[in-house]
């Protein structure tokens, strides 16, 4: 089949009315978890996974994706109207986003970022049907070596780009790692550190965990923290921009977009590190940088349109190579292997159909989301207004219902729990979650790649295969370059105190 053949297949499976009718649900829900703070796409796909168990999986897989960028549209709002970011993506859109509500102007802030999302998300699916097939012909070459090391190397880069201390990312990296070991063992199927537990002898599930760290531990952190619901009341007017305000966004988007796709690729980056660069991008280039802060349009549009790029460049690596790039595509990676498909270099020749309709899918995504979101404004505002004390609660108790609807079994409802405990205890001592699930996501994967490699000769094969020997020499270059800068400021402040 060429390329447009594929690309017919796509949209006729994108078309079809259940897979239209999930990928509505998906944006939708996605929206809603972007409007409203304190509730991250990790914990609502984790949550809606025990939902897609009986679904068809290409239309499982379009309605959880949906989920996910659907929240990259919906975090602008609560940034713009509340300057609260309903997603972390949405941070640094707060900046001038809010400025521009107090000044008048939330209206062309809301549609900017409308639009600016939709030609991010568009912009990366072309990138996404243009470099994913090219990649997973590509990884047909690798071996157990070579997935091992770019396993190793993803989990490297979420560590090094965490925002606190790099050597505690790796200590979670390392814990995500221990409980992954949690289980039968995949070469000799015996137990191990299960206790006597029959629970446990299925290994620790991804489910509860990630409802535990990211839903119950972030709802307890908001609730400790106090949100202030402060909705800006003021009225919207006109959501569309001027003409001026896309002459001055027309660059700043075409920059946002790419540096949101090619960021996204990389495993660990996730969509608030691209948002960052884009704004710093932008303040560099601008002829005014003294006014980003005070509520120039530029200041909104680059990092929304980044963040939907970064979406459709995460899910690169995760469809055409196996791997996730960031927390979000680690659950969709659970997704897949829940129903029994392995994403990977062999996923578009054995399920052209599930490949091809999820990128499609997105698109009609897009083009939903555009046209939802603006004359949903005031519905999301409203919902803006529900006392935290009553949602809440509300999103615990479907949280719990969620886990226990898994295997009926009161024991999964436990693990979220205890996790939930850890999950709010983290920041606390400044440990992030991100390393920590990565790790247990792709723990198994990379215990029987590093298994198979040494079944092919000794530890050295690493290094005798150019492709894995790289990564592996990256990926510690990245452990050793904190601790070099760290090491070479301490000598610089050493000789001048000599």
């Amino acid at each position: 089949m060429g390329f447009l053949d594929n690309i017919a297949l796509g949209f006729g499976v994108a078309f079809s009315p259940p897979n239209l009718l999930f990928c509505f649900i998906g944006v939708v829900v996605g929206t809603l978890i972007g409007v409203l703070p304190g509730i991250g796409p990790v914990a609502t796909i984790s949550l809606l996974l025990p939902a897609t168990f009986g679904m068809d999986p290409t239309a499982s897989i379009i309605m959880l994706a949906g989920v996910y960028y659907g929240a990259m549209y919906g975090g602008s709002t609560t940034s713009i109207l509340v300057n609260i970011p309903g997603e972390a993506a949405s941070i640094i859109t707060c900046l001038d986003g809010y400025r521009m509500a107090r000044q008048g102007r939330a209206g062309p802030a809301l549609g900017m970022s409308a639009f600016g999302s939709f030609i991010g998300g568009t912009a990366s699916i072309m990138g996404l049907m243009l470099l994913a097939p090219v990649l997973a012909k590509a990884a047909l070459k690798f071996g157990p070596p070579e997935y091992f090391a770019l396993m190793f190397f993803g989990l490297t880069m979420v560590t090094y780009l965490c925002r606190g201390s790099v050597i505690k990312g790796l200590l979670m990296a390392v814990a995500g790692l221990a409980v992954a070991t949690v289980g039968q063992d995949p070469i000799s199927g015996s137990t191990r550190f299960t206790m006597g537990s029959i629970t446990l002898m299925d290994g620790l599930g991804l489910v509860p965990v990630a409802m535990g760290v990211f839903g119950i531990g972030e709802i307890l952190t908001n609730l400790e923290s106090g949100i202030k619901q402060e909705v800006f009341s003021a009225r919207i007017g006109s959501l569309f921009p001027s003409l001026q305000d896309w002459v001055r966004c027309k660059w700043p988007i075409v920059r946002g977009s790419l540096i949101g796709f090619f960021l996204g690729i990389l495993p660990g980056a996730g969509t608030v590190i691209p948002t960052f660069i884009a704004y710093a991008v932008e303040k560099r280039l601008s002829r005014h940088p003294e006014k980003f802060g005070t509520g120039v349009i530029e200041g909104v549009a680059s990092p929304e349109t980044a963040n939907n790029a970064a979406t459709g460049g995460s899910m690169v690596t995760l469809l055409s190579l196996g791997i996730p790039a960031n927390i979000v595509m680690a659950v969709l990676l659970g997704a897949f292997v829940i129903h029994g498909i392995q994403p990977g270099p062999l996923l578009i020749s054995k399920h052209p159909a599930l490949f091809w309709g999820t990128i499609a899918s997105m698109y009609v995504g897009n083009m939903m989301l555009l046209i939802l979101n603006v004359p949903m404004i005031g519905v999301w505002v409203r919902l803006l207004k529900i006392p935290y004390r009553i949602l809440f609660p509300l999103v615990v108790l479907f949280c719990f219902i969620g886990v226990y609807s898994l295997n009926n079994n009161v024991n999964d409802v436990l693990i979220m729990v205890i996790f939930g405990i850890f999950g709010y205890l983290m920041p606390k001592f400044g440990y992030e979650g991100a390393p920590f699930l990565m790790a247990l996501v792709l723990g198994p994967m990379m215990e029987i790649a590093f298994r198979q490699s040494l079944l092919y000769g000794d530890s050295l094969i690493f290094f005798r295969r150019p492709i894995s020997g790289a990564f592996l020499i990256f990926s510690v270059l990245l452990l050793i370059a904190p601790l070099w800068s760290r090491f070479a400021h301490r000598r610089n402040v050493l000789e001048q105190v000599e």
